[in-house]
């Protein structure tokens, strides 16, 4: 190989690791400013589920969550998930739903158990009868996570919930340490489920299913965090059999009590 062979290379290589520096530079700058927006949205959905808790309705769907449950990321507040499970009721009973949405950006096990457990509670002391309910949490509490802590909260939240509350498990975390505690953390939430004889929605095998490459082109919201439209769907398909399967034993309750 001569000086101008060499030379050509070093070029080439050169440029190769400018782009690449580049392209990670405009993407952490893409992510700080989609963080940024989703930050100063948050409100916006917490305000949009309130009023939609105010509205009467023939049934009631409680949800239980953090941040997925809030639909952060989606496009609109009802296309997130819980949205979904929302429509698929209104059309499959041609009635109308009250949907109470308790559920807060950010919060783990023992936020949820400090928060939305007391909610819950005075929901059910005031004579609700919630016709579905679902719960979605731990992903939160994947960072840091304890498991003795991890079992002992979700035993307090599978406690306080009706028996015929849909529980998701944590999604997919996809690659090292934090997958392998993705793991243990549902293993316990499966165990502790079935001994209360909660049914379980595999949120995590319908996002891993996705695969990381697919889940960071089209299922991530601009924050290259939170689900979009389309990632939400993703949690709704995990949901949605055991919400049919509800539909179809119904006898047709009565409206629900606020």
């Amino acid at each position: 190989m001569d000086a101008t062979q060499l030379a050509a290379i070093i070029a080439a290589v050169t440029v190769v690791v400018a782009a690449l520096a580049a392209a990670i530079i405009v993407n952490l700058r893409r992510r700080r400013r989609g963080a940024d927006h989703i930050a100063h949205i948050l409100h916006l959905n917490t305000a949009w589920w309130n009023t939609l808790a105010e509205r009467d309705g023939e049934l009631l769907y409680i949800a239980l969550g953090d941040s997925a449950a809030q639909a952060i990321g989606a496009s609109k507040p009802h296309r997130g998930y819980v949205g979904t499970i929302a429509t698929r009721i209104r059309k499959a009973t041609g009635r109308s739903l009250r949907v109470v949405n308790l559920s807060v950006s950010g919060a783990r096990l023992r936020e949820a158990i400090a928060v939305q457990l007391p909610r819950l509670e005075k929901l059910l002391a005031d004579g609700a009868r919630p016709d579905f309910v679902t719960v979605a949490l731990g992903a939160n509490d994947i960072a840091s996570f304890d498991e003795k802590r991890f079992t002992r909260e979700i035993r307090q939240v599978l406690d306080a919930v009706p028996p015929h509350t849909i529980v998701g498990d944590v999604p997919s975390f996809y690659f090292g340490d934090a997958e392998k505690r993705v793991k243990r953390a549902n293993s316990i939430l499966h165990r502790e489920a079935a001994q209360r004889g909660l049914v379980v929605a595999p949120v995590h095998a319908a996002t891993r299913r996705q695969g990381a490459a697919r889940m960071a082109l089209n299922q991530v919201s601009v924050d290259y965090f939170h689900p979009n439209d389309r990632g939400y769907r993703v949690w709704a398909s995990a949901f949605l059999p055991h919400i049919d399967a509800q539909l179809a034993k119904s006898t047709g309750p009565g409206p629900s009590p606020k």
